[in-house]
């Protein structure tokens, strides 16, 4: 797929505010500080696209990114951030269940997972919630540019063998670097094979 247009549609602070359309979305999500917005800048060929900031928890809102013209690019709040009031961090936790479980857009949310670090507990946990309420799910493994070959491959080795104690197989899984722009035409010709097969089905119900 080819990413000729982006732009920002809106945010929205509860799924109730999101776009009153019937595109296709295709949702972000990761514990904070992942390089989530890195990651969608360098997918969309737009480096000042999503807010990228040193400071985790940036992300607050559920923001919408209209695609070619065609498709929704939804980047969710990042979970898990310590330093944010549980509060905050319920009402997050709200925004972001609410829009998985009852937005009807919604073709495949992206977990973020950071390919330096073992499995973290709050990764696993949304990944299992994800699976429990069947939410369909590909998983991402950022920053891979960061470690050697033998590193990456050992750290992704581990965290498959921990999912798979629980699952029967793995989710489709991608290796991505922003830097490096590793995983973006994986990623992208993932979505582009999505999107025409939802509309197939879509033409096919029509009829």
């Amino acid at each position: 797929m080819l990413i000729k247009t982006s732009k920002f549609k809106q945010s929205a602070s509860s799924i109730h505010g999101c776009p009153k359309t019937a595109m296709q979305e295709y949702a972000f999500i990761g514990r904070s500080n992942v390089g989530k917005s890195s990651l969608i800048n360098m997918l969309c060929n737009n480096n000042k696209l999503a807010k990228t900031s040193a400071t985790p928890g940036k992300t607050q809102l559920i923001n919408h990114f209209l695609i070619n013209e065609e498709w929704f690019l939804v980047d969710l709040p990042g979970y898990g951030y310590a330093k944010t009031g549980k509060e905050k961090r319920e009402k997050f936790a709200t925004i972001i269940y609410d829009y998985c479980k009852k937005r009807d857009n919604l073709v495949c949310l992206f977990v973020l997972i950071d390919s330096r670090l073992p499995l973290q507990k709050i990764d696993f946990e949304f990944m299992m919630w994800c699976g429990e309420n069947e939410i369909p799910f590909s998983i991402i493994y950022t920053q891979a540019d960061k470690n050697s070959k033998a590193e990456l491959a050992k750290h992704i080795k581990n965290i498959e063998k921990e999912l798979l104690e629980h699952w029967e197989e793995m989710p489709n899984t991608f290796i991505s670097s922003a830097e490096s722009k590793l995983g973006k035409e994986d990623i992208l010709d993932f979505i582009e094979y999505n999107y025409k097969e939802v509309n197939a089905n879509r033409t096919k119900s029509a009829k």
